[in-house]
């Protein structure tokens, strides 16, 4: 029997999304837990191409839930997207699997943005989310935001010149800065929000336009809660990213973290691109029950990870000390800031 039989006796795929899946291509962006289960489940699906896009390389806390990878990568310290494009090859090798090991920064997402269908979110942070929102809207590419923390997901469908774009949505929900790294994670979590994300992936790659969900969906899998919220209302003509006159804020280099290695320190600073007082004894708080060892003044706060330690400031400003990376000192900001 033909391999997506039981995907095409779906009457709302059937042969004739089957055969428009497999002329798609879908970018997603970030290779962890998130990124892993849909690249899955759309290789799976038969989607045409997959480009898959991370910086970081298989550790074995990921082994919980990202599905894909094995103590083998752990051990090989394999690069995400290599690994996953190895894995995905021996689920369905007539899907065509392509791997980038870097950063998902303006120039490659503008590179690749007019050559796929859907932008898949699956990231970590916030940094990445605003520039995957612009380029959405620039290159008219929908996209679909997924974010898990403990038990809590979330997901919105983000389709330019019909939905609010994520700047509409941040400002009118406004999201906590917590990470996996702070309040951990379950596996079911992330299972849930990937299904929100490929059930969407499956309706816009098949052209089933009229089902696309318009709400954004909020769950707590612990507390035994779920809430679907209309978004439409939200979106604001004003918009810098979606509005009348846009202006992409997040595509300009003024908008990404700076770094700055300290001559002879072992340090890299991180500037955000906004100057934001940020709670320091929220942070406290959070990393202390986290288990990390944390100390500081009423001016600034250190956490140590990794052999490394990172000193933050009111206005968000850090210094990693142990590293002249600037990527593994974003790596080590992005765990605890999100």
């Amino acid at each position: 029997m033909d391999r997506y039989s039981r995907q095409t006796l779906f009457t709302p795929i059937g042969s004739s999304g089957q055969n428009k899946l497999q002329t798609k291509h879908v970018l997603i962006v970030g290779v962890g837990a998130l990124g892993t289960s849909t690249a899955e489940m759309l290789t799976r699906a038969g989607v045409g191409t997959l480009t898959l896009v991370d910086r970081d390389y298989v550790e074995a806390s990921n082994l919980q839930r990202q599905h894909l990878f094995s103590e083998a990568d752990v051990e090989g310290q394999w690069p995400k997207a290599a690994a996953a494009e190895k894995r995905l090859h021996e689920i369905n090798s007539a899907v065509e699997i392509n791997s980038i090991v870097g950063e998902a920064d303006v120039t490659l997402l503008e590179q690749l943005a007019p050559q796929v269908d859907l932008i898949l979110d699956g990231t970590d942070n916030f940094e990445t989310r605003f520039l995957i929102n612009d380029i959405s809207q620039k290159f008219q590419v929908p996209w679909i935001l997924g974010s898990c923390v403990g038990s809590f997901g979330m997901s919105f469908t983000i389709i330019p010149e019909k939905t609010p774009c994520l700047q509409c949505l941040v400002k009118n929900m406004p999201m906590k800065g917590q990470t996996c790294d702070t309040v951990g994670v379950i596996s079911p979590t992330v299972q849930m929000v990937t299904a929100y994300q490929t059930a969407e992936a499956l309706k816009i790659l098949t052209e089933n336009w009229q089902d696309v969900r318009e709400t954004c969906v909020t769950f707590d899998l612990w507390q035994n809660q779920y809430l679907a919220l209309k978004a439409g209302a939200i979106k604001n003509d004003a918009c810098l990213s979606c509005g009348h006159e846009r202006t992409y804020p997040f595509l300009t280099p003024d908008a990404q973290l700076k770094t700055a290695i300290l001559c002879g320190r072992n340090t890299v600073q991180i500037r955000p691109s906004e100057t934001n007082s940020i709670s320091l004894r929220e942070l406290v708080l959070q990393w202390k029950t986290a288990g990390y060892k944390v100390a500081g003044n009423p001016y600034l706060i250190s956490v140590w990870k990794d052999n490394m330690r990172m000193v933050l400031f009111h206005d968000g400003r850090a210094l990693v000390h142990g590293t002249n990376d600037p990527l593994q000192a974003k790596k080590i900001y992005h765990s605890f800031i999100g």
